[in-house]
């Protein structure tokens, strides 16, 4: 019997059940407000969002789904040939659905901040103004936009690697939401919106993947096992991010265990049970249910198909949470209320050397990206030995040594001087850019991957599938050119510091995040092109790599000294923000920053020229044996065919 149907007839009528509910709890119904939008906004703004909710959760699991797990081409028979034409169809469907949606809920919001009726005079200027000069309807509208080119593009292509695409960008049109909640205005705003952006893709992930799984259950045939248990280590990932994320969340708004007495700590307990029921029916599923699949199929149709319902009334509890008022007030208050506000966390002590190791502050996005950089690798290296294969140790040392200075820049003391002042600044970015990398690639990354993992043989993509299309795609041929990684390794420094991008990195959580990934993918990139072992486009030969290096790094030393002999400050905004208005002082600050800049340079220089020589080393090595083992093969073929040609240039001269 096919449960698709039930899907769409309980899942979404229980969501907007449960918005109805939770907003009379919390009396975001009753026209309480001084300025209220009527009664047609109060109503359609929170069904507006459920049905948002639901899309895009839909939209990002049938994407995910199909990119990572889903079988096709030839490598499949019958109908499960064409599940993911299917797939996209529907996904199709979903991201346009959810297009709709955010347009509506962006109007909506508008009118509700604003408490301006629809159609009221003025509404369209204002709205206008609401979009392009406030942060809230500037991110509403960066997600919508997102959605459009996901939506399109889900009706015009077909193609694995553009689905995976297509799965990426509608993950990231989710990030900008993470600046239009409660967290954008909190107390601790850089955890809460790391927590909130956390949570949003786990939770999109994770019941997206389950509908989209119900939804394609009966084309999958025989398939639908595999399949299943590929979603079911997917889910418990996301689930422990949901579980982790949502703790944050929590507690950062509730703060105490009187705050779940309250009306918006009713609805904590109410998505917590959720949470805790769908965790018990994952477990029953991984454990009783897989297992038997192929002689039960319809369980894990029932069991799946009431996961979705659990889950569409929580998104339903989530949507009347963000409407509802937290027992925590959300603003700083105190003297260091406006720093700590700027900041996104508490602001640190004065600074001394002792303080490099005692201060921290959780950056969670980062640390969870590098724990499941580092876990990953430790899980390959476990395979490879379980297999009998060896991993060299090192490199294993490298990879994890680079993860953890990863966590202490993102969440030590660096990261928190580091928006106090440039010197400090310069310290996290240079060492992110130029002591984080070398460490990553030598750990050889890629190639444990396409050792350690199983290959599939049903048209589908695992990570060897997908790293083995990176290694082969045009877009990695273009960045990995070493002519173009060194020009956006050594170019990005000008470029980000001698315009608004530096200010707004450290204006914004999300500018510094993105500042964060970019310099670490740029350093990543020219340091794997001159010393990586992983596989890759054709890298020049080891004569050219040197002066390369050598010749990047000149620019980089010219930058350092550029800053050193400044006579104007970068991002003053920020700093007469933070209350530091000497601009003489934070110009001899930003003089000690450009030494950083220029000193930290020689010591990576001196790693990857050492690296570069013993690779061209042990490159010569290799071709002299390939030569040996050839000569012994063919009785040294090659060097009989020579002297024989000396001969002969001999006998012609006399």
């Amino acid at each position: 019997m096919d449960h698709s149907p039930k899907l769409l007839v309980l899942a979404v009528p229980g969501a907007l059940l449960a918005v109805v509910g939770g907003l009379a709890l919390t009396g975001s119904l009753a026209a309480t407000d001084l300025l209220d939008p009527g009664p047609f906004v109060r109503y359609a703004l929170p069904l507006a969002r459920t049905l948002h909710d639901l899309a895009a959760a839909l939209t990002v699991g049938l994407l995910v789904l199909t990119a990572v797990a889903l079988p096709g081409g030839r490598a499949v028979e019958g109908e499960a040939r064409t599940v993911r034409t299917a797939a996209l169809r529907y996904a199709a469907v979903a991201a346009t659905t959810w297009l709709a949606a955010a347009a509506a809920t962006l109007v909506l919001t508008y009118a509700d901040v604003a408490g301006t009726p629809l159609g009221s005079p003025g509404f369209t200027s204002q709205f206008w103004f609401f979009l392009t000069d406030l942060d809230l309807g500037r991110s509403l509208l960066a997600s919508a936009l997102g959605v459009l080119v996901v939506a399109v593009g889900c009706w015009l292509v077909r193609s694995l690697t553009t689905v995976g695409i297509l799965a990426a960008l509608s993950l990231a049109a989710l990030l900008p939401l993470g600046l239009a909640g409660h967290a954008a205005g909190t107390n601790d705003h850089s955890l809460a919106v790391d927590g909130l952006v956390l949570h949003l893709l786990g939770v999109c992930v994770w019941a997206g993947g389950l509908a989209a799984l119900v939804l394609l259950h009966r084309r999958l045939g025989r398939h639908l096992g595999d399949v299943a248990t590929r979603y079911s280590w997917l889910a418990g990932a996301c689930f422990a991010v949901v579980a982790l994320s949502g703790v944050v969340n929590a507690w950062l708004r509730v703060g105490s265990w009187d705050g779940l007495l309250t009306r918006y700590g009713a609805l904590v307990v109410v998505k917590s049970a959720a949470l805790v029921v769908l965790g018990v029916a994952g477990w029953r599923q991984r454990t009783h249910v897989l297992p038997r699949l192929a002689e039960r199929p319809g369980a894990f149709v029932r069991l799946a198909v009431t996961e979705v319902v659990v889950m569409g009334v929580t998104f339903g509890a989530s949507v009347a949470l963000s409407r509802s008022a937290p027992p925590v007030p959300q603003t700083a208050s105190g003297p260091g209320a406006q720093l700590e506000a700027l900041l996104g966390f508490p602001p640190p002590p004065a600074f001394s050397p002792a303080k490099l190791l005692t201060e921290w502050h959780l950056a969670s996005f980062w640390f969870l990206v590098a724990a499941t950089l580092a876990g990953s690798y430790v899980a390959g290296v476990r395979r490879l030995r379980r297999r009998g294969d060896r991993w060299p140790v090192l490199s294993t040392v490298s990879w994890l040594a680079g993860c953890a200075l990863l966590v202490y820049l993102t969440s030590g003391a660096p990261a928190l001087y580091g928006k106090l002042t440039f010197s400090g600044h310069m310290v996290q970015h240079m060492s992110l850019t130029m002591v984080v990398p070398p460490l990553l690639v030598l750990g050889a990354p890629m190639t444990l991957a396409l050792r350690a993992a199983t290959a599939r043989h049903d048209g589908s993509r695992g990570l060897r599938e997908w790293v083995l299309a990176l290694t082969a795609s045009p877009w990695l041929r273009f960045f990995g050119n070493p002519v173009v990684a060194a020009v956006v390794f050594a170019g990005s420094l000008y470029a980000f510091y001698y315009t608004g991008l530096f200010q707004q990195a450290l204006l914004t959580h999300t500018g510094h995040t993105l500042m964060t990934a970019h310099f670490l993918l740029s350093g990543y990139v020219f340091c794997w092109v001159l010393v990586g072992r992983d596989p890759g486009p054709h890298r020049p030969p080891y004569p050219l790599r040197l002066l390369l290096l050598l010749v990047t790094l000149s620019f980089h030393a010219f930058f350092g000294v550029a800053l050193m002999s400044s006579s104007q400050v970068l991002a003053p905004a920020w700093w007469h923000a933070l209350g530091r208005t000497d601009d003489a002082a934070l110009l001899a600050d930003q003089h000690v920053g450009g030494g950083v800049a220029w000193g930290t340079g020689d010591i990576p220089t001196a790693v990857l020229a050492i690296g570069l020589a013993l690779a061209w080393a042990r490159s010569d090595e290799r071709e002299a044996r390939r030569k040996d083992r050839k000569g012994d093969r063919d009785g040294d073929a090659e060097l009989a065919a020579y002297n024989e040609r000396l001969a002969a240039l001999a006998r012609r001269e006399e």
